[in-house]
């Protein structure tokens, strides 16, 4: 039988699907690209905003008309949307034979098998149940990996559904992640780049204080490794003692992910955030003292209830004065069931787009002088491919974390292989990109 898994949304959903795909490839099945191929559909869907929650109906849509036709055997909706609106996806797209939750992953082979038989139906455990990982089928290329270190959050930001559907914050033990990533390693990835809802907190259920720091120096140690990334820290958390592993690690990547979300102080609180203007001021003067050449990223809301031009302007100058390396900026979505939905003074979807551009315009300038301030110096990237009939390799450096960051383009008649570590010379940029050419001691 041949499975065609449609994996949406971000890397936390992805590992989950990586996670499935080895639970059901022990089962014998076999995997296909092609939907004229597949006898099954899984569907791991997303729904953390509007835009994620259309995409995951509309291919839902678009798989239950095979469904319909005769040409798949069962279609089966997994992850965020199933957990949340079972009812809705039973009424609404009954071709779709059985609905796993976002904890009953490992049920996954008998959804399959039960849909199969003609008795296809909703899987569901504990909300704070935690699935363990164990083998994956690696879907990013061999070279890199994400280690989805917990699940679930306790924040509870306002615009946030995510407790609501991946429940409260639980963190993987340690010894299960450090399984994990050695087989990684052994099957040849050279980057592990760790998840969560928010990664600063690992340890903090399990262990009774933040053991992220500890994670990484055990992490450190397996032999293959060469870099270790980190994603989704809140700025609220981020220690001295994290800090000091990041400078001091070698393997860890001087890149730092912390999703700010504003500016202003007065959206912040209505945010449900725990930081203040200052305090994220006083973080990141601090990341860089310690780390000078740290690569920042963050994340924006634009067109939040309530917020005023003058909100708005602050956000702005901000942006202008902290100049991160890295940024993205999301108009607000709103979401039924959560506390912002019924804020008052909505924005306008026009309004929201618009604050967005700007911020995204003045960014562009920032990471165009940015880069320009690299051209001339030495950096280590990693191979991910090479562009067809063209002496050029595609590569990543440590400022660079797949899809969401730009590229190194490397001119150079060697030959080399995805996942090679190579030193480059910057020679040129062009906005989000670089370009540059092989050092003279060029593998490392």
């Amino acid at each position: 039988m041949n499975i065609l898994f449609v994996s949406l949304g971000c890397d936390k959903n992805l590992a989950d699907t990586e996670m499935m795909l080895g639970l059901l490839r022990k089962k014998g099945y076999t995997f296909t690209d092609d939907e004229e191929q597949a006898d099954i559909v899984i569907v791991n869907t997303c729904c953390f905003i509007g835009d994620a929650k259309e995409e995951s109906i509309q291919t839902l849509l678009e798989m239950a008309e095979l469904r319909r036709a005769g040409r798949l055997k069962a279609l089966i909706a997994a992850g965020c949307l199933s957990q949340r609106y079972q009812e809705e996806i039973r009424k609404e797209i009954p071709e779709v034979d059985a609905l796993v939750g976002t904890t009953a992953l490992e049920d996954i082979t008998e959804a399959v098998e039960e849909a199969l038989e003609g008795r296809g139906g909703n899987y569901y455990r504990d909300l704070n149940a935690l699935p363990v990982c164990r083998d994956r089928v690696v879907t990013t290329g061999g070279h890199y990996a994400f280690l989805k270190i917990a699940e679930g959050c306790d924040k509870h930001c306002t615009y946030c559904i995510i407790p609501k559907v991946r429940g409260c914050y639980r963190s993987i033990p340690m010894e299960a992640l450090e399984a994990q990533a050695r087989k990684l390693a052994e099957d040849g990835v050279r980057e592990l780049i760790l998840v969560a809802q928010e990664t600063t907190l690992y340890g903090v259920d399990l262990y009774g204080e933040k053991r992220l720091p500890e994670l990484l120096r055990r992490l450190a140690e397996i032999d293959g490794l060469r870099w270790i990334r980190i994603l989704y820290c809140y700025p609220e958390e981020i220690t001295e003692e994290l800090i000091e592993t990041i400078a001091g690690e070698p393997k860890v990547c001087h890149y730092l992910d912390i999703p700010i979300q504003h500016a202003s102080d007065r959206v912040l609180k209505r945010m449900g955030r725990r930081t203040t203007q200052e305090e994220l001021r006083r973080q990141i003067e601090r990341l860089r003292e310690r780390i000078p050449d740290i690569c920042l990223r963050t994340t924006l809301i634009s067109g939040f209830p309530g917020e005023t031009q003058e909100d708005f302007e602050e956000l702005y100058r901000f942006v202008n004065e902290m100049e991160f390396d890295r940024l993205g900026v999301f108009p607000y979505s709103r979401e039924e069931d959560t506390a912002a939905d019924l804020l008052p003074d909505q924005v306008e979807q026009e309004l929201k787009e618009s604050r967005r551009d700007e911020l995204m315009e003045l960014q562009q300038a920032i990471v165009c002088d940015r880069a320009e301030e690299l051209i001339g110096r030495e950096l280590t990237a990693m191979i991910e491919g090479k562009i067809a009939d063209e002496d050029v390799y595609v590569a990543r450096t440590y400022r660079d974390a797949p899809d969401v960051d730009g590229y190194l383009f490397i001119n150079t008649g060697r030959n080399l292989e995805t996942g090679d570590f190579v030193k480059v010379i910057v020679t040129d940029s062009r906005e989000y990109d670089l370009i540059g050419e092989p050092a003279e001691d060029m593998l490392t």
